[in-house]
């Protein structure tokens, strides 16, 4: 390790980016503390793809069996109407874009893989946050929202699309969010659908919804997205009205799905955004995963990004002579990867959400006459084909240094 005057590194965020961080610098010889203002470890979340290069990180990482040991394995996809009537039932890999040595996992799995890969030997603290951020000559003084004041050596911004790290240390913070028109929230619900590794997707203009669950013994999670602009409250009662009134007259199992989100212990709403920061660090801070560049969920690589952006920063971290060498080579390697995969997010976003009810129309017509046609697997192929391409390319658009 030649970056030998800057041990000891402070990360914001302990979900993905900042533990597979972490577990790259312990290797490197590096001491880290990972920040986190939640109390604890956040379980649950959504089902996250781990594709590509990415699956060669994790293979170097050796937590690939374990990934996989905890995979999402979905029998059974259904598409219905607003009466519930199923349109199609298929393979839900058929529309997955995911190849064979993909892997699909609950975001909390994941994360819960990493941390205890790096528990022993990374100081975690829960239930803190940063107030202020100071740059000194030999490093960063950082100061806790508890009153706590301590010295490091880098800071990495590893804590998402809403980074506290990246508000205070980047200025002109509305330059780096773009909104793309559509807003989210994830939720479990209780399973009144009795479902069994199953999922049943809906759609109306401008809005999907999503029900899936990974064991009937299990809560289902609800997946709702609209399209709309200005719902950027982060009270939690004002997002849950906001979800009320753009799919109160919606039908089938809404008023029951909605009904039961108040009581809902992981609740998560915000706006499909992307990030895009005009530079990846500032002095010695510097911006890991969707803190830096979000692709939106739309593009399903946001965990793959922050998996090889925390592989890359660490390689760099470990064999440059200093730190703003480090930071210049990693923003530069992943500059085109990052490119990519944020015109993924755009692309699956235009293709893959029907826009008015004719587009529906014709979208439940094909899906319906789909399963009569021979050679199905081939016109899939053929109605997908393009925008597969695109997300193979976009996974595997970085050479990884070995």
């Amino acid at each position: 390790m030649d970056n030998h005057n800057c041990k000891h590194v402070l990360i914001s965020g302990a979900s993905i980016a900042g533990p597979a961080l972490a577990f790259w610098l312990n290797k490197y010889g590096f001491k880290v503390t990972i920040i986190e203002h939640a109390p604890e470890l956040r379980k649950g979340g959504y089902r996250v793809d781990i594709r590509g290069v990415a699956v060669t990180v994790a293979e170097r990482m050796g937590i690939s069996d374990l990934i996989r040991q905890k995979a999402v394995r979905i029998r059974q996809s259904q598409l219905i109407n607003k009466k519930g009537n199923v349109i199609a039932s298929f393979d839900p890999d058929e529309f997955g874009m995911r190849q064979e040595r993909d892997i699909e996992i609950l975001r909390g799995d994941l994360s819960e893989i990493l941390y205890e890969q790096t528990q022993d030997h990374v100081e975690y603290l829960f239930d803190h946050s940063i107030k202020t951020v100071e740059e000194e000559t030999d490093g960063v003084k950082v100061c806790f929202q508890n009153g706590e004041v301590r010295n490091f050596d880098l800071l990495v911004a590893a804590d998402g699309l809403r980074s506290n790290v990246r508000k205070l240390v980047f200025a002109k913070e509305e330059e780096f969010v773009k909104h793309l028109g559509y807003y989210i929230s994830i939720f479990s619900i209780p399973n009144a659908l009795k479902l069994d590794q199953e999922e049943i997707g809906l759609q109306s203009p401008g809005k999907v919804v999503n029900v899936f669950n990974i064991h009937k013994d299990e809560p289902s999670k609800a997946l709702l997205l609209f399209s709309g602009q200005n719902h950027d409250s982060r009270d939690i009662g004002k997002q849950q009205e906001i979800l009320t009134e753009n799919f109160k007259n919606e039908e089938w199992e809404l008023p029951a799905i909605l009904k039961a989100m108040p009581g809902s212990p992981d609740f998560y709403f915000d706006a499909i955004s992307q990030i895009h920061a005009p530079e990846l660090f500032k002095g010695r801070t510097v911006l890991l995963g969707d803190a830096g560049y979000c692709p939106s969920p739309a593009s399903g690589q946001g965990t793959s990004l922050a998996m090889v952006g925390a592989y890359v920063l660490a390689c760099e971290l470990a064999k440059c002579a200093s730190y703003q060498e480090a930071f210049e080579n990693y923003s530069r390697k992943m500059s085109e990867y990052i490119r990519i995969n944020q015109e993924l997010g755009l692309t699956v976003l235009d293709q893959m959400i029907a826009k008015t009810k004719t587009a529906i129309f014709m979208q439940n017509l094909f899906l319906r006459a789909m399963k009569y046609m021979p050679w199905r697997k081939k016109i899939v192929m053929a109605f997908v084909g393009k925008l597969q391409q695109k997300v193979d390319y976009a996974a595997n658009a970085i050479e990884l240094d070995i």
